[in-house]
């Protein structure tokens, strides 16, 4: 059940002479901190939500916690759109824990109703390629062959070396007819009678 901490809240006025007030309850573990104003032409309130008790200095003396987060609050124009996290100066060694968080205000509420809608966007679907782009793909296919590897292919099958493709031959039938681990001598055999 919430509790009020005190029973005369903390006045102060805005920067512009907003009449406000801070209120202060217990709500099981978190502290609530309610800041209402009135002006002339607006109202308007907002919630922040903290654990100020892990601060050793805010057990000592609660009050003046929030009395030093009022100081920061007067100097703006507007009490609710001031920094999402306050923390007053005698808390500023504490643990981050300790500083009132930003929770709700009325003016957000009023904004997110008065907001459009927005419509989910569809993939477009990819066009389908032409000649030209399947006759760019192919060239682009074929440039990506690094140069130095086919200059190092024409350059290691020289006329003596015609025997490559039937090593090659010989290789395929030593995979299919031998061992693993005789593919080796096979691979020899066949080549040493593919060469008669």
């Amino acid at each position: 059940m919430t509790q009020s901490i005190w029973d005369d809240p903390i006045e102060f006025s805005t920067k512009v002479k907003d009449s406000c007030t801070m209120i202060v309850t217990g709500h099981r573990q978190y502290t609530k901190l309610r800041v209402s104003c009135e002006g002339s032409k607006r109202s308007y309130w907002c919630e922040f939500v903290g654990k100020p008790e892990t601060c050793r200095p805010y057990n000592k003396n609660p009050r003046h916690y929030f009395v030093q987060l009022m100081w920061d609050l007067r100097k703006l124009r507007h009490a609710c759109r001031g920094p999402r996290r306050l923390k007053p100066h005698m808390c500023r060694a504490a643990a981050d824990e300790s500083q009132m968080i930003f929770s709700t205000s009325s003016f957000y509420k009023s904004r997110t109703v008065t907001r459009p809608v927005e419509q989910p966007t569809r993939p477009q679907p990819e066009p389908s390629p032409t000649r030209s782009d399947a006759a760019m793909e192919v060239s682009l296919k074929t440039s990506r062959v690094p140069p130095t590897q086919t200059t190092q292919t024409t350059q290691t099958l020289s006329p003596q070396q015609t025997t490559a493709p039937v090593e090659s031959a010989a290789e395929t039938l030593a995979q299919r007819h031998c061992w693993r681990s005789l593919q080796g001598i096979c691979t020899y055999v066949i080549g040493l009678f593919r060469r008669e």
